[in-house]
C-alpha cells in the first residue's frame, strides 16, 4: 500500500539568493524541485505539495501600489490568492513534465486554498510579519500616514510594512484535497500559508489583511489529511544546533522531546528555523508520525535515512 506525505516547499525552491525572480528563473527552479518530488512519486508515495510565497506576494503588493493611479488595487488576501495561482501554475507545469520523464502520468492539480483565522487572534493587535520591499524612513513614514500601514526597521536594511500573522485554525478546502488525493492526484495547495479569511455568521467569509506562516498551515493540513509523513523542504540539508559556531552539528535523528529542549534553549531563531521546528513538533505530537527537514536536493537520500533530519515521536 502506498504511503502519503505532505511536502512544504520553502521559498528557495523558486527564487534563490541573488536572483531577480524572473518567471524563467522561477520555472527552472521549479523543475529542479519537481525532479526530486517526481522521484518520490515514482517510489510509490502519494503527495500533497504546499509552498511559500514571500517574494512573490511582495512583488504583487508592489505592482498594486505603483499602478494604483491606473488600475484598481489588490488587498493583501487577493495578492495571496494571485500568487497561489501563479506559483501553482509553475509548479504544476514542472511536476507534469518531470513525472512524464519517469514514465508517470499522475494528474497534478492546484487548489486555491482558504484558511480560517480567528479575528481575536493577538497577532491582529501586534503585527510582526514583514512583507514587501524596503523603504527609506521618509518613504515609510509617508506610507504610514497615507495608507495606515504599520512599519518597522528590518535587519538594518531599511523600513518595511508589517502585517498580522495569525494562527491557522482550519483549511476550508481540506475535504476536497483529501478526496483528490484519494483519487490518485497530486495536489498543490495552501500556497503562502493559505488565503487568510474570517468566517462570520451564516458562513459569510471575509478576506483578512494578514499572512499565515506556511509551515504552520502545512502542519495543520498534514494532520487533518492524516498523512504518514510531513516533509519541510528548506535551504538547509539538516537542522543544526550551534548554527554557524565552531561547535555546529547537524541532527540526523532526534525525538520530539530532544528537539523541544533545543528549541527552549533558543537554538532556532524566530526568523529562520524556529517556525519550521515549531511546526514539526506540532505535527509529531498531534499525529504521532514522523517529520523530515531537509533541502530538496537531499530529499531522496533523507527518505532512505542517509541525510536530512528525521524527527520522531519518541
Amino acid at each position: 500500500m502506498s504511503r502519503t506525505a505532505l511536502i512544504a516547499i520553502g521559498g528557495n525552491s523558486l527564487i534563490r539568493a541573488g536572483e531577480r525572480g524572473t518567471i524563467d528563473e522561477q520555472l527552472a527552479n521549479a523543475h529542479a524541485t519537481a525532479r526530486a518530488l517526481a522521484s518520490m512519486v515514482a517510489r510509490g508515495w502519494r503527495i500533497v505539495i504546499t509552498h511559500g510565497n514571500g517574494p512573490q506576494v511582495g512583488a504583487a503588493l508592489l505592482r498594486s501600489e505603483r499602478a494604483a493611479g491606473e488600475v484598481y488595487t489588490h488587498p493583501l488576501d487577493v495578492c495571496v490568492a494571485t500568487t497561489q495561482s501563479e506559483i501553482g501554475y509553475l509548479l504544476q507545469r514542472a511536476m507534469e513534465f518531470e513525472l512524464r520523464q519517469l514514465g508517470l502520468t499522475t494528474p497534478v492539480l492546484t487548489v486555491l486554498t482558504q484558511v480560517r483565522v480567528d479575528p481575536d487572534d493577538p497577532a491582529f493587535t501586534d503585527p510582526t510579519k514583514p512583507i514587501g520591499p524596503f523603504y527609506t524612513k521618509k518613504e515609510a513614514d509617508e506610507k504610514q500616514r497615507r495608507l495606515g500601514w504599520n512599519v518597522v526597521e528590518d535587519s538594518a536594511r531599511g523600513w518595511r510594512r508589517v502585517v498580522p500573522s495569525p494562527e491557522p485554525q482550519e483549511v476550508f478546502e481540506q475535504p476536497i484535497i483529501h478526496k483528490l488525493m484519494d483519487d490518485g492526484m497530486i495536489v498543490i495547495a495552501c500556497g503562502g500559508g493559505g488565503i487568510p479569511v474570517i468566517e462570520h455568521e451564516g458562513h459569510r467569509v471575509e478576506g483578512s489583511e494578514a499572512v499565515i506562516d506556511k509551515d504552520r498551515a502545512s502542519a495543520l493540513l498534514a494532520a487533518a489529511l492524516g498523512v504518514d509523513l510531513f516533509v519541510i523542504s528548506t535551504d538547509a540539508r539538516q537542522v543544526y544546533v550551534d548554527f554557524k559556531k565552531p561547535t555546529q552539528r547537524g541532527l540526523d535523528r532526534v525525538t520530539a522531546d530532544e528537539l523541544q529542549q533545543y528549541y527552549d534553549e533558543g537554538q532556532f531563531p524566530p526568523g529562520s528555523m524556529g517556525p519550521k521546528v515549531e511546526s514539526a513538533l506540532r505535527f509529531v505530537r498531534g499525529s504521532g508520525k514522523d517529520v523530515i527537514i531537509t533541502s530538496y536536493e537531499h530529499l531522496v537520500d533523507a527518505l532512505d535515512g542517509h541525510d536530512g533530519t528525521l524527527i520522531v515521536p519518541a
